[in-house]
């Protein structure tokens, strides 16, 4: 069951004294938020907007939208990061999934026997940080070395976003494989990419736990393939995303002088949510190019052709007639 930190909500609330507060977070977890406001307009007596467009993370926090309802707190909830706070106004608020581990921690740490495994790095995301450490202590029972990867930036240590990989990035050498907690497998396959490293994923509801290479690997061929798709483009859309957290319009115009360096034709755009029906109204464009969130390109289906950073940096060496290699094998995909 997902817990919201109700408790570090009150005591923010009791210091600021705010006449209004605003919260967000993911989807899935709207109906808790819901709950949440509600408790806070009957302990506090203050207005509690929910916030209830998508928020994919920290680089997604809609303060415009508490801006524009002149709260004084926005609560950001289930995108714990190494910060607490955003700027005067954000507030970061962990939501912790309490299930356990230990039943699928076991079944995996007995079935990677066969593997040979000495060094075992384990992984997770915002929800599952708390159960790192059991986590680790019953693989150390089955006599694995556990290894936990350094946070940076915004990461804890042992933690990943969709885009960032730090902590398992920087212990490759010193790894056999990868465990990550969760039922992600865009996070799971990801860390595959990145690594080139046996990764398992670690399903706690159903007990099961499962590599995700093959996954990966035909992840990592449709990045591939759009790139090389890319190549006969003549016209080229650069899309910069208005989400304050994925705004990289200095990354978009050097694109833009790259490309039309190369004999391509470049069209600038801004939009803040980047659909297929968004894009569908752009004419004459033959492949986009957006700047804003690496998943974007690869989580989602697209009539066009929609590149992310590290498979357009592919795609301007390939212009150049320079080799690719794994391109995608980085420490971040922003």
């Amino acid at each position: 069951m997902m817990l919201i930190d109700e408790k570090k909500i009150f005591d923010v609330i009791n210091k600021r004294k705010p006449r209004s507060v605003a919260l967000n977070g993911p989807e899935g977890l709207l109906p808790k938020i819901q709950d949440t406001a509600t408790n806070i307009t009957n302990v506090f007596g203050i207005s509690a907007y929910i916030i209830g467009d998508t928020c994919w993370g920290s680089c997604d926090l809609n303060t415009h939208a508490a801006d524009m309802l002149g709260v004084e707190v926005l609560f950001n909830i289930g995108h714990t990061i190494a910060m607490e706070t955003f700027g005067k106004k954000v507030v970061m608020i962990n939501a912790y999934d309490d299930v356990s581990f230990d039943a699928v921690a076991r079944k995996c740490a007995v079935g990677l026997k066969d593997m040979k495994y000495k060094s075992i790095s384990l992984l997770t995301d915002s929800q599952h940080l708390l159960q790192i450490a059991s986590v680790k202590k019953i693989f150390e029972e089955y006599n694995y070395n556990i290894i936990i990867g350094r946070g940076k930036g915004q990461l804890n240590d042992a933690q990943v976003f969709g885009c960032e990989f730090y902590p398992a990035f920087e212990m490759q050498k010193q790894v056999d494989a990868y465990v990550f907690l969760g039922q992600s497998m865009f996070h799971s396959a990801s860390i595959a990419i990145s690594t080139e490293k046996p990764t398992y994923m670690l399903d706690p509801y159903f007990e099961e736990y499962s590599e995700v290479n093959e996954f990966a690997k035909r992840l990592q061929k449709k990045t591939i393939l759009s790139v090389y798709k890319a190549l006969d483009a003549e016209r080229i859309g650069i899309i910069i995303g208005l989400k304050e957290g994925q705004f990289a319009q200095v990354r978009a115009l050097e694109f833009k002088k790259l490309f039309e360096q190369l004999g391509k034709k470049v069209q600038l755009i801004a939009l803040t949510e980047i659909t297929d029906d968004r894009l569908n109204i752009f004419k004459g464009i033959d492949a986009f190019i957006q700047v804003a969130c690496p998943r974007i390109a690869l989580d989602n289906q697209f009539k066009k052709l929609v590149l992310s950073v590290p498979q357009t940096l592919a795609l301007i060496k390939l212009l150049k007639k320079e080799p690719i290699d794994s391109f995608m094998k980085v420490q971040h995909w922003l």
